[in-house]
């Protein structure tokens, strides 16, 4: 079987106008669409980061040592407190720490944020570590 060479490309003419180079055109149409592609991308994150959050939306307990009314209580008020100040993590531990020496006593602590570690001394069954809403990091423990 005899193949043959492709056709040579058309030669510029009143039906084919000059091939124009690829650079420059490009470079101008992102710089007009840069701004509606910017607002498109923030858009599409902001949607990725809201669904995220909303499938992430329960608590997930890491450790513990609590009896079972007194974690259950205590993810409970977590929970509130997240929801409640979801913009602010310092009034949410102030309310679970608040709530947690009217209801189990005095000297108890919490820390909410992202990507912290920790290494604490507490007291025996009274050490909560826990995540919600995907990446919010919850601890509450007591120590005297």
């Amino acid at each position: 079987m005899v193949r043959r060479p492709d056709p040579p490309p058309p030669s510029p003419g009143p039906h084919h106008p000059p091939p124009l180079p690829p650079g420059p055109l490009i470079v101008l149409q992102l710089k007009s669409n840069a701004k509606e592609f910017k607002m498109a991308a923030t858009a599409e994150a902001k949607k990725e980061d809201a669904d995220y959050k909303r499938l992430h939306n329960f608590p997930l307990i890491r450790h513990t040592d609590m009896p079972e009314e007194m974690r259950v209580e205590t993810m409970e008020l977590c929970v509130t407190a997240c929801e409640k100040f979801a913009t602010n993590n310092e009034s949410a531990a102030k309310m679970i720490k608040e709530s947690m020496d009217k209801k189990f006593g005095s000297s108890w602590h919490v820390v909410i944020g992202e990507g912290f570690g920790f290494e604490v001394t507490h007291e025996v069954k009274n050490l909560l570590y826990m995540f919600f809403g995907g990446s919010l990091a919850v601890c509450v423990w007591k120590c005297s």
